[in-house]
């Protein structure tokens, strides 16, 4: 099945940042574009703005002059929604309430006709619910864009409940005409992205409200060691803490507040005190002029280790020991029993994160998981009040003779790394078993969505089988309010073999 024919023109009702970037989508594409706003003369002011975006894009090379005047002539302003009656496709993109969207489609099913594809491009509310309404929903779909629609290539096409497969096909196929990336997944709250995505800013949060690290350095920790784009605290303040709360407590209510999806008490804290980030100059960080960044913990420096010894293979974290034989520092291997373990010197033991604690054991220093050891510039390591200082001092010496920073951190279990890609991985398992998307969909989601150095999924496929499984039931052990409960899709992935070791 092949997607809308160019001829057939594209309604989008709406003319906020959203539905001005998908009316421009839709007319770089070629379609003829009729822009509603209910707003009196709104849908005049940005066509005119949707044209000096088109005279843009021909400064900087993206579009001939001959293509912007042809989309230019056919954008047109609609006085009223009867003015769409001969569309073949209708993107809704205004207020995100229930009882407007189901009006507003309402009303649209008594104008159009009865092939015309209707879709809204809701981010967090339930596409079935606003089709329940209409007689015949089986035309009905959601079309998430990403915000700038112009600029970011995925798109995720939702099949409510009683959404045909043709429909969806002819959304999806649409999409990919329009030279974007869809993804296709069920009517779940928070879609793919929304949805999977919570842990990363509930982590960090979490990691914050336990008095283990400042913003500043989580998110240097989350980029410079984990490989994201940016931090869960300077990202919220980009998105808007307003904005990100709201889609986390909407994906909580709709899951009947599941504990896994709590939203942090912080961030109610700060948007309650009106701090949302960019867009009021103060959020986690001041974004006034001339205002000064934060600096994350750095550690001072220390004097290496002469040597190390091995115990285990390191899992994960096994670059490290041909980094450290790099940096001139001696490599001892006396133990070939299975572990993820260094002792230093001063008989110290040095451990990858696990989801337990230093504090339960008499001299660990645990560091967290990274992307990739070698191109990582920073390491997290945590420790105790009880972890003697010789072995804290060796920790810090021996990351820093490999050329990165370090940040130390409060003893909390599975760090910031770890745990997150850990709770990540274990969602988007959930999330296949429950049919919501595809294993390939929902990387690409996740790569393309919210810019993450590598899918669940690719992560999954890097570490040991069971690795994810086994740091969370450490959390959970320490956490039983089953925030950290392993899924049984998880649990399923990391036992269908009897070897631990492996792909996913």
């Amino acid at each position: 099945m092949t997607g809308l024919d160019l001829s057939s023109p594209v309604a989008v009702v709406g003319t906020g940042t959203m539905g001005q970037g998908i009316a421009q989508v839709a007319l770089v594409a070629g379609h003829p574009v009729r822009l509603y706003d209910a707003v009196p003369g709104r849908a005049q002011e940005v066509a005119a703005v949707i044209g000096g975006r088109l005279d843009r894009l021909v400064t900087k090379g993206r579009l001939g002059a001959a293509d912007r005047d042809a989309a230019r002539a056919r954008l047109t302003p609609a006085d009223s929604l009867a003015d769409l009656a001969d569309c073949g496709l209708v993107v809704e993109a205004v207020a995100e309430r229930l009882d407007v969207k189901q009006r507003l489609f309402g009303e649209l099913e008594e104008i159009v006709s009865e092939d015309c594809l209707l879709a809204t491009n809701t981010s967090s509310l339930s596409v079935t619910a606003i089709g329940g309404a209409l007689r015949h929903p089986g035309r009905f779909v959601g079309l998430h864009f990403f915000n700038p629609a112009p600029l970011l290539p995925l798109v995720e096409v939702v099949s409510g409940f009683a959404t045909d497969f043709t429909s969806a096909t002819r959304a999806y196929e649409t999409a990919r005409a329009w030279g974007k990336t869809p993804v296709a997944c069920a009517d779940t709250p928070g879609f793919i992205v929304n949805r999977i995505a919570r842990p990363f800013y509930a982590e960090a949060f979490a990691v914050y409200e336990a008095q283990a690290a400042e913003p500043a350095t989580v998110d240097a920790v989350l980029r410079e060691s984990g490989g994201f784009r940016m931090g869960a605290f300077e990202l919220t303040d980009l998105i808007g803490q307003d904005v990100n709360e709201s889609v986390t407590h909407s994906v909580w209510q709709s899951f009947f507040q599941d504990v896994r999806f709590t939203p942090s008490l912080a961030q109610r804290r700060l948007v309650e005190s009106g701090r949302l980030g960019r867009k009021t100059g103060r959020g986690w960080y001041d974004h006034a002029d001339g205002a000064e960044r934060p600096e994350p913990h750095t550690a001072d420096r220390e004097r290496p280790p002469a040597h190390v010894v091995v115990e285990g293979d390191l899992g994960p974290a096994a670059e490290l020991l041909a980094l450290i034989r790099e940096a001139g520092i001696e490599v001892r291997v006396e133990d070939e029993n299975e572990g993820t373990r260094l002792v230093l010197p001063g008989g110290g033991q040095l451990a990858l994160a696990d989801g337990q604690t230093s504090v339960e054991f008499s001299d660990v220093v645990y560091f967290d998981l990274a992307l990739d050891y070698r191109k990582a510039t920073r390491v997290a390591l945590s420790a105790s009040k009880d972890t003697a200082p010789r072995t804290l001092a060796e920790a810090v010496g021996l990351f820093q003779a490999l050329g990165k920073d370090v940040s130390v951190i409060g003893d909390v279990p599975g760090m910031i790394v770890a745990r997150t890609v850990a709770r990540i991985i274990d969602l988007a398992h959930d999330a296949v078993a429950k049919g919501v998307a595809t294993e390939e969909d929902i990387d690409t989601a996740m790569r393309l969505g919210v810019n993450y150095p590598l899918g669940p999924f690719e992560w999954c496929r890097r570490l040991p089988r069971g690795w994810a499984y086994d740091l969370l039931e450490e959390l959970h052990e320490r956490d039983p309010s089953g925030r950290y409960a392993p899924s049984l899709a998880l649990y399923r992935h990391s036992f269908a073999t009897d070897q631990r070791e492996g792909t996913a």
